[in-house]
């Protein structure tokens, strides 16, 4: 059995026959260059697939036997001090700096209680109060002991109350705060009052302080029954280089320390691979990581040296400053334009509003100027009305007037009226004794009307009077000596109200809106 171009298959293993069908099956390759691929690849079908598709590279195994065959002799060397320094700058070049380790945000849990089940809770109820009563008589007799002298004092009860930054026992667990409160009243307690400025709050609010305000936390985990932690303490972090560096605010650095004792001194432990104390590390954002991403930057295990500790930690600050200086301007500037756009905005706002109320007050003069002239408008018409139905209603009323008796009737009142119009000037007329104060109002007010002829008074007069039309006089008739008022009474009489004769004089009401008018004008 052949192939294609003298490739003869028959020749073939088993095992290289099977090797070169799946070899096939999987690149669609002739076989005439599949067998040398496979041949090259020593008929290992997933290097021949590799290097179909990512290409073929040199063969190491070529390589290795002509590398035994030819082992190169080492030549002198010649070099002066020059190429030297250029070969070992070139050896020398900076590396990529490694990936850190991220830092878990660390919550403390709660502690639970497991209560057992009520059969078993029954069963041994005797026992939990008999232990509870035998705990609480010892806790008593061991209060009233510490009352007595040191020097006769037990020596059990001595050692109790000296050592609680090392006591292992009775640490109950607290809110964080809290604990961290107690871990630096018992770290002064034991070195006295220093002047480190531990955060006073839990591990979670340290690194979320850190990260929202790009700081580094410098965190500080102490074991008290480690034989090194004494001396790191007294040596290396209370030095006064390492505390004046930690205390400058220059090196943004936020100090948090915590007993493994306590449970999230003991939870930071675990998280951040603690294997050995007194233990410190450093921590901080690192953007080139993560926008978000807290890394470990740097651990500072057993005991060290002042030197040596604090120039571990001012060569990581070093590295990662500028990193952090470079989102603090970032968020400065997001801040400025953050700033900047909201003036803007409010700007706007603000003139938006001027507008809106510039429309607004410019909308209500314009609805005021209408309804004024709406007014003016409707008052000219009503008073244009009230002029026609007042002219008609004088037209029609001179009519009904009574003409004046002749000089035979007896019964009359002869009365001399003072028109208010110098043209009409003084009057003198006969009227009926069963004339009414009304009728002689009338006779006033349609005066000029009568006074023309009584064709005039046919011809211009109408029948009817105006619909819907009250008059109102705008004069009064009064009696001088002594001043007395008529009103315009339909039903009194002229002859039992002002007598058989009488001087009267016509005045004028002047309206309040022509006083208002007047007042205005002046």
């Amino acid at each position: 059995m052949t192939g294609n171009d003298s490739i003869d298959i028959s020749q073939l293993s088993p095992e290289q026959r099977s090797a070169l069908e799946q070899y096939t099956q999987v690149t669609a390759q002739d076989v005439k260059d599949a067998v040398p691929l496979l041949q090259r690849s020593q008929w290992n079908v997933q290097i021949a697939i590799a290097k179909f598709f990512d290409g073929e590279g040199p063969d190491p195994v070529a390589e290795a036997l002509a590398a035994q065959n030819d082992i190169p002799r080492q030549a002198p060397r010649h070099e002066n001090l020059q190429e030297s320094l250029a070969a070992s700058r070139s050896f020398g070049r900076p590396q990529p700096r490694a990936r850190p380790d991220p830092a878990p945000r660390i919550v403390p849990q709660p502690q639970t209680t497991h209560r057992p089940p009520l059969l078993l809770a029954i069963i041994f109820a005797p026992f939990n109060y008999g232990y509870r009563a035998i705990s609480t008589v010892f806790r008593t007799f061991m209060y009233i002991f510490t009352f007595l002298p040191a020097s006769i004092r037990p020596r059990m009860i001595t050692t109790s109350m000296t050592n609680g930054w090392k006591g292992t026992a009775g640490r109950r667990m607290l809110m964080p705060r809290d604990t961290a409160a107690r871990f630096k009243r018992e770290f002064e307690e034991e070195y006295g009052n220093t002047s480190l400025p531990f955060y006073e709050g839990g591990f979670a609010q340290a690194l979320d302080l850190a990260k929202k305000d790009l700081k580094f936390l410098l965190i500080v985990l102490m074991s008290p029954e480690h034989d090194d932690t004494e001396s790191f303490i007294r040596d290396s972090l209370l030095a006064p280089e390492v505390v004046s560096f930690i205390n400058d605010p220059a090196n943004n650095i936020i100090l948090w320390g915590g007993n493994v004792l306590d449970s999230e001194a003991y939870q930071v432990a675990a998280e951040y691979n603690c294997t050995k104390f007194p233990f410190s590390c450093l921590v901080c954002l690192t953007p080139k990581e993560g926008s978000t991403r807290m890394s470990i930057v740097k651990r500072l295990v057993g005991p060290l040296s002042p030197s040596t500790y604090l120039a571990e930690i001012q060569t990581a600050i070093n590295k990662y400053a500028p990193d952090l200086a470079g989102v603090r301007a970032e968020r400065t500037a997001q801040e400025v334009a953050r700033n900047l756009r909201t003036e803007q905005d409010s700007a706007y706002e603000r003139s938006l509003a001027r507008d809106r109320e510039r429309a607004r007050q410019r909308r209500e003069a314009e609805a005021a100027a209408a309804l004024a002239e709406k007014k003016a408008r409707e008052e000219a018409e009503a008073a244009e009305l009230r002029a026609r139905q007042r002219e008609q209603w004088r037209r029609w009323r001179a009519t009904t007037i009574a003409p004046e008796p002749d000089a035979a009737s007896k019964d009359v009142v002869r009365l001399a009226l003072k028109m208010p119009d110098d043209s009409a000037g003084r009057i003198v007329r006969k009227f009926a004794s069963s004339t009414t104060v009304e009728e002689l109002y009338a006779f006033v007010e349609c005066y000029d009307l009568l006074s023309n002829s009584e064709e005039d008074i046919d011809e211009k007069s109408d029948r009817e009077p105006p619909e819907g039309y009250k008059h109102e006089y705008q004069f009064r008739i009064v009696s001088p000596m002594p001043r007395v008022v008529y009103e315009p009474d339909e039903k009194a009489t002229l002859s039992g109200t002002i007598g058989r004769s009488g001087n009267l004089i016509i005045e004028t009401i002047i309206s309040e809106e022509s006083d208002d008018d007047q007042d205005e004008e002046q």
